[in-house]
């Protein structure tokens, strides 16, 4: 499949080509989204070397996987970057025995990075929203969503380094998520 570099292209129409190894549309679907799965990998591997391995392995398993993409069950972008994050955090747990710390990714999630113009274009609406959805947060629930989502720390883990109850970490984290698809909803 020739891609025509002047006609934009559905993210489902280039994973079907990675799928079928077209090469033009495998380069433009790894251009597309390179800059989000680098940025949330180095987000949650805090290295710039281990974030750019953490890329490729995503790339590599949407490939592999390609074929087994659900448009019902969400978004390319969404589908990705579930795969880019579980492999950050499996990356992550072999390398360091200590998980990253909390407020260092609270800090980068609070920053505004320059996106280049298409992913702009792209995700700026849903970005913002989900930022102002997490600065409406009580500082105890963003923290443990982060933890959890971001740093890939269990439920255990979580009240270990709080310092708090299994149960009362528990219900940081489901009354952060219930806050946070309120908040989303009413975006829509």
């Amino acid at each position: 499949m020739w891609l025509d570099p002047k006609r934009s292209h559905s993210d489902e129409s280039l994973l079907a080509g990675l799928a079928s190894g077209d090469p033009d549309a495998a380069a433009a679907f790894v251009r597309r989204f390179q800059a989000r799965v680098f940025g949330l990998a180095l987000a949650i591997v805090g290295d710039r070397a281990a974030a750019e391995e953490v890329a490729q392995e995503t790339f590599v398993r949407a490939w592999k996987h390609a074929g087994g993409y659900d448009s019902r069950r969400g978004a390319v972008a969404s589908w990705l970057l579930t795969i880019a994050r579980n492999t950050a955090v499996d990356a992550s747990r072999h390398s360091r025995s200590t998980p990253m710390d909390p407020d260092a990714i609270l800090a980068l999630a609070e920053t505004d990075p320059a996106p280049n113009p298409e992913d702009a274009a792209m995700t700026g609406h849903e970005v913002g929203a989900l930022r102002e959805a997490l600065k409406g947060l009580p500082d105890d629930q963003r923290r443990a969503l982060i933890m959890a989502a971001f740093g890939g720390m269990t439920v255990r883990q979580i009240a270990e380094a709080e310092q708090i109850p299994l149960g009362t970490a528990k219900t940081r984290i489901r009354s952060g998520i219930l806050k946070l698809r309120t908040a989303l909803e009413g975006e829509r």
